[in-house]
């Protein structure tokens, strides 16, 4: 099995989960390559970002949407497509764990694998 991060980009973010509040959310699209067959899925994890040099990324507060699923391999058209709506299914899965992502608050440069 390979796994890459295609995207990942950590920025602000307001979330309390487990009794802990979160300043920061990693947001990634996942490849998960085996045996002939691709997915992609779309993740968020709130980590508490406690000072500036904080990325300490606890994966409780974590949530992931499988986007495709089929037989081939990565395909950089295919990814372009996937990261286009990918801000919007980042939203869902942030809300879905009572969390708001702040776009314009990047905490680092995004990184494409």
């Amino acid at each position: 099995m390979k796994v890459v991060n295609v995207y990942e980009q950590y920025f602000r973010g307001e979330c309390v989960f487990g009794g802990a509040e979160r300043r920061g959310v990693l947001v990634m699209l996942i490849a998960t390559s085996e045996e002939g067959m691709i997915r992609y899925d779309a993740a968020v994890t709130f980590f508490p970002h406690a000072d500036p040099e904080d990325f300490a990324v606890s994966y409780d507060a974590y949530a992931a949407r499988e986007l495709y699923y089929a037989r081939g391999r990565r395909s950089k058209k295919r990814e372009a497509q996937l990261l286009e709506g990918f801000r919007a299914e980042a939203e869902a899965l942030a809300e879905g764990l009572g969390g708001r992502i702040s776009w314009d608050e990047p905490l680092r440069d995004a990184r494409y694998g």
